[in-house]
């Protein structure tokens, strides 16, 4: 397998899972080998439990899926001694994916992460929720707010990776902003913001009223996001998610300009499917002579 680097961190490929889509502990154990993959990226976890949002929670559009599951999740504390031991004894390389509603909720889920085992290889820093303390805009939605953030997760000790939505007018300048507080790389995207109806009801079809867009029809504005990033920033260490399905879909995300790819929603359909996705880019890479992915990253913006 080839090997890629994201920032500082030297993956042994460029699969991942994607946090929100694998569970937060060694769940698809049972159906892949989670050590094989580059990195396994668990649910995204605050300091402290939570519910999450009324159900419906997922309702199928056509090509993807609309989700609003609330980032229920039991809290960094009861993860670190309840599910993370079987990822450790797994092998996986683990990424530990925080949120919160404040600053502080991020600085004290980095912190209680400080102490985990070396099988936790980075953090992942998702700015895509409500800021509680302005109006509920998402942190990710400002340069500054995102910053903010990013700044206040050192204290895990380990390389972060700020993950950023879609939903703004120029993702490059978010991206800056994260990478020049201290994350090492971003992950683009999270979900587009969208909403269906339920005719008969005449209600949303989701118990929330709206949700993230998910699947294929996120990947040509995630691809976007990746490429236009790559351009602006050229030394930026990136992560593509967002409707990768194949190892076609991987392949343009590293042309694009990724130096990873992350598995999200065709897992829920498919629990094999990162497994599946890699050996699909590795065949692909195989046929056209491709020693390194290196040889790959940003090829698409030419000379």
């Amino acid at each position: 397998m080839r090997a890629t680097k994201v920032g500082s961190l030297l993956l042994k490929n460029a699969v991942m899972t994607a946090a929100g889509t694998a569970g937060h502990g060694a769940e698809l154990g049972d159906y892949l080998d989670l050590s094989a993959l580059g990195a396994h990226v668990v649910k995204s976890l605050a300091p402290y439990p939570w519910d999450g949002n009324p159900s419906p929670r997922v309702a199928p559009v056509p090509g993807g899926m609309l989700n609003s599951v609330g980032l229920q999740g039991p809290g960094v504390a009861a993860w670190l001694e309840e599910e993370l031991p079987s990822l450790e004894a797994s092998g996986a390389a683990v990424v530990a994916s925080i949120w919160g509603r404040r600053v502080e909720d991020y600085a004290e889920a980095a912190g209680a992460l400080a102490a985990a085992p070396a099988c936790v290889v980075a953090v992942e820093v998702n700015v895509s929720c409500p800021n509680v303390e302005d109006r509920l805009r998402m942190f990710a939605h400002s340069p500054s707010a995102t910053a903010e953030v990013v700044a206040a997760t050192a204290g895990c000790r380990r390389p972060r990776w700020a993950k950023l939505s879609p939903n703004v007018t120029d993702i490059t300048e978010i991206a800056a902003a994260a990478l020049s507080a201290g994350a090492e790389a971003v992950t683009l995207t999270n979900t587009l913001i969208g909403l269906d109806l339920d005719l008969e009801r005449r209600r949303p079809v989701l118990g929330a009223g709206g949700g993230g867009l998910s699947g294929p029809p996120l990947r040509p504005v995630a691809l976007r996001a990746v490429y236009d990033t790559r351009a602006a920033l050229p030394e930026a260490a990136i992560i593509g998610v967002g409707g990768v399905s194949s190892g076609a879909d991987a392949l343009k995300f590293l042309l694009a300009g990724a130096n990873a790819v992350q598995v999200g929603t065709a897992t829920l359909a498919e629990p094999r499917a990162a497994a599946r996705v890699l050996a699909e880019l590795e065949g692909l890479l195989d046929r056209a002579g491709v020693e390194s992915i290196d040889e790959l990253i940003g090829a698409a913006h030419g000379d």
